[in-house]
């Protein structure tokens, strides 16, 4: 099993997530991130999907996504030199003023942002590569996440296209 990253250009309008993603699902293949956004053209979307399965087959459905009418690129960018990046939410429980300090220290130390504060809980953005969002929430972890949420991930490829 392999884990490949496509760059997929669509058209802006109804539907066209639901054929894309229902093409992954007829092969039984488990979409492990996907990020839909509108483009500096709002007639169009860009899709970053990453899927962990087969070569062969990926290579294949790679191939189909091109075929279907709403698509207007496809670009498997696994083995290009991309900028990646995820957006976590996690909600951490502080119930001393002690565990809020040491939070706050885990903040600055992965340049992360506390968003939201109450009595109970702080909220921390993190914003990274993948194992970048993996080493705060581990760090994290002892405190007591009550709540995480995160994006898939987005990439770019690096240089002039």
């Amino acid at each position: 099993m392999v884990k490949r990253t496509f760059a997929v250009l669509v058209e802006n309008k109804p539907g066209v997530l639901s054929k894309v993603a229902g093409l992954f699902s007829r092969r039984g293949y488990n979409i492990e991130s996907l990020v839909v956004s509108e483009t500096e053209d709002s007639s169009a979307s860009r899709m970053t999907i990453v899927v962990e399965g087969d070569m062969r087959i990926l290579e294949q459905v790679g191939k189909q996504l091109n075929k279907l009418i709403d698509v207007i690129k496809v670009n498997d960018i696994t083995e290009e030199e991309t900028v990646e990046r995820q957006l976590c939410l996690i909600r951490v429980t502080t119930e001393d003023q002690g565990s809020r300090q040491e939070i706050m220290q885990i903040t600055e130390v992965f340049r992360c942002h506390v968003v939201d504060i109450s009595r109970k809980s702080l909220i921390v953005e993190a914003t990274g590569d993948e194992d970048k969002v993996q080493a705060v929430i581990r760090s994290l972890k002892p405190f007591g996440i009550t709540e995480l949420v995160r994006t898939g991930k987005v990439a770019m490829i690096r240089g002039m296209q």
